[in-house]
Formats: C-alpha cells, sequence, structure tokens
C-alpha cells in the first residue's frame, strides 16, 4: 500500500467537499477510499440502460456521504457488490 500510495494525497470522504471548493484537485495526484454504505435497487434510464447508485462513507462522519452513479460496463461489472465492501 505504502508503494501504491507514494506521491499521491489521501483525501477522506468526509473531508473531500471542503477539500473540493479549497482546492484544485485536478492538479493533484489523490486518492480516497470508501466503504458502501447503501445500495439502490438499480434503475432505468429514460434511454433504457440501467444504472446503479451507491452511498459510501467512511465511517468517520456517517452523516457525509458521496454518491456513486455507476453506468455502463461499470454497472456491469459491479452492481452485485455487497454492501459493506471497502
Amino acid at each position: 500500500m505504502d508503494r501504491k500510495m507514494a506521491n499521491r494525497k489521501l483525501i477522506r470522504l468526509s473531508q473531500l467537499k471542503s477539500k473540493l471548493a479549497a482546492e484544485n484537485l485536478e492538479e493533484i495526484d489523490w486518492v480516497t477510499f470508501g466503504v458502501i454504505v447503501k445500495k439502490v435497487t438499480p434503475q432505468s434510464a429514460n434511454n433504457g440502460r440501467t444504472f446503479s447508485i451507491w452511498r459510501l462513507n467512511d465511517l468517520r462522519d456517517l452523516n457525509q456521504c458521496v454518491s456513486l452513479f455507476l453506468f455502463g460496463e461499470v454497472h456491469k461489472e459491479h452492481w452485485k457488490t455487497d454492501q459493506g465492501t471497502v
């Protein structure tokens, strides 16, 4: 993990909103980790394609969640991922 994180900045999900407001994250090599705390049943978009929505949290502040929308191949590959997965 140390090798994978070398020269990268860890930003906790609970800090993401404030970091987006204060820093230009496009200029930084950063990573974040999250736990799937809620999964919405896959839904169909207006174009007929199915997508999933996951709510992610870093378990530091359970009131601060990030919604992740999965479309296309990402949805097909990961929609069965269990709640509680990191």
